[in-house]
């Protein structure tokens, strides 16, 4: 096994977004691919965005996408806990923290609100203000320090950032980036509650747990510099940076929550199949040499080669992901395909039908499961619809051949005791041979009156037989009352 550690450490803040998912999926490809470690730590500091049961959805997402870590809260591997909330219980981050003030590389800070929010700086050239600190703290004496601590003066530490000079970093998609220091904000590193900031906590642990490779979303590239000069003021090695291109949506803006399918769960609920996401997401930012588009999770293993990923931001393309799930669905073994379609078809068919024989029909005609109702809604009614939806140019029909084509058809239907579609079929032949005309001629009238829809899951003989005999003759009788 090779040494590759990776890591997905989300906040349990709500549902899992995409581009969360497509992290966690990458950093387990890249491991796979090396036959390394995927670790799963739970980065729990910020106490306030928290979301009851979040945890639970972060299990449930990687269990149903198959990204199954090797070690985590509930797998120890010798270097938890893997709960940032337990290890901060520890006093790991403190004893951290308060190492780098020893060295002069981090400093009390007891500046309140007021002072802060003097601080804005304006972004030359735009109308964006930021915050810099002005490292007032770091001129406190030793003797000033002591003194507000034992009054129990609230404060947090800062790192202390050189503000002279360049930092240069190196990530393995964007290449060198350098940065000039005076950019670096002297960032938290403990907040006045006593956690650490995701920031601080992340290097610490990524270092202490022997995470090889960090992988991100482009969002973190500003902010690398400093953890780098975090990693050198202890002198630890820098793992390696694969930061992610951004995923957009079809417009070219960030894939937000309102967009309705930024989340794993959001798909999941519109009728998609998980190894169709897991399949899509991949592709967001990466592909394979050969191109190939529709990959199980161990060719994907197999071709992945970070490499590859792009620096371009990924668009999510919607209409992609439906074709995906589509061609996903008609690939399903039928019981599997089954277990999915069956709920759907009992909320959406209430009349005594075989659900089964019409889930067959549905199969190679559905992108996702939410598209089963409106193709199946006649089987309880025949919605209102024209006359003239029985005149077809192809088919050469109209209203007045569609009333004589079903007034013959209709004792022969009476008569009909075997209502499969074979049977069904081979009397429909014997009257267009009779007849002399095409088979369209015949079919299209009887589709039209059994289903009221120019568009149907199979044909005029596959959907009389679900319907059966009484209710195929009552639609017939029906349809020649309309068409008089």
């Amino acid at each position: 096994m090779s040494n590759v550690k990776t890591r997905f450490a989300p906040s349990p803040t709500g549902r899992m977004h995409v581009g969360n998912l497509r992290t966690a999926l990458y950093a387990y490809l890249i491991t796979r691919h090396e036959g390394g470690k995927f670790m799963l730590r739970i980065e729990d500091t910020d106490q306030v965005r928290q979301v009851e049961g979040a945890v639970d959805i972060i299990n449930r997402t990687l269990a149903g996408t198959g990204l199954i870590h090797d070690e985590g809260p509930d797998k120890d591997g010798g270097v938890g806990p893997y709960v940032q909330s337990e290890r901060v219980k520890q006093g790991l981050y403190m004893k951290y923290a308060l190492q780098l003030v020893e060295e002069g590389k981090a400093y009390y800070c007891f500046c309140d609100k007021e002072r802060l929010a003097t601080l804005h700086t304006q972004i030359e050239g735009t109308d964006k203000e930021i915050t810099v600190y002005d490292k007032h703290c770091l001129s406190l004496t030793k003797e000033e320090v002591e003194a507000n601590l034992a009054a129990g003066k609230p404060f947090v530490i800062r790192q202390n950032n050189p503000q002279e000079g360049t930092t240069t970093f190196h990530d393995d998609i964007y290449g060198d980036i350098t940065v000039d220091n005076i950019e670096l904000d002297d960032m938290i590193l403990i907040k006045s509650d006593g956690y650490p900031t995701y920031n601080f906590a992340n290097v610490i642990d990524d270092h202490l747990m022997g995470i090889t490779h960090v992988v991100r979303g482009n969002e973190y590239l500003s902010s690398t510099p400093k953890y780098n000069r975090l990693y050198d003021a202890f002198g630890w090695e820098v793992p390696v940076y694969i930061h992610c291109p951004l995923i957009t949506d079809e417009e070219h803006h960030k894939l937000s929550k309102r967009c309705g399918h930024s989340s794993y769960e959001d798909l999941l609920e519109q009728g998609f199949l998980s190894e169709a996401i897991v399949n899509f997401v991949a592709l967001l930012g990466w592909s394979p040499d050969d191109n190939q588009e529709i990959m199980s999770l161990e060719e994907l293993i197999e071709k992945f080669d970070y490499k590859k990923i792009s620096k371009s931001p990924a668009v999510f393309d919607y209409t992609k992901l439906k074709w995906m799930n589509g061609e996903y669905i008609k690939a399903m073994d039928f019981d599997a395909y089954l277990e999915h379609a069956l709920p759907v078809l009992k909320e959406a068919v209430k009349g005594d039908y075989d659900l089964t024989k019409i889930a067959a029909l549905v199969k190679t005609r559905i992108e996702v499961f939410t598209d089963i109702p409106a193709l199946v809604d006649f089987f309880d009614a025949v919605p209102e619809y024209d006359v003239e939806m029985y005149t077809h140019k192809k088919m050469k029909t109209n209203a007045e051949t569609s009333l004589e084509v079903l007034k013959d058809l209709l004792p022969l239907l009476e008569a009909q005791e075997d209502y499969s579609n074979d049977a069904l079929y081979a009397m429909l032949q014997g009257y267009v041979a009779d007849k002399g005309v095409k088979n369209g001629y015949v079919m299209w009238p009887v589709r039209t009156a059994v289903s009221g829809k120019q568009s149907t899951p199979g044909g005029a003989t596959e959907l009389m037989e679900i319907l059966g005999k009484e209710e195929t003759v009552k639609r017939i009788k029906a349809a020649i009352e309309k068409l008089q």
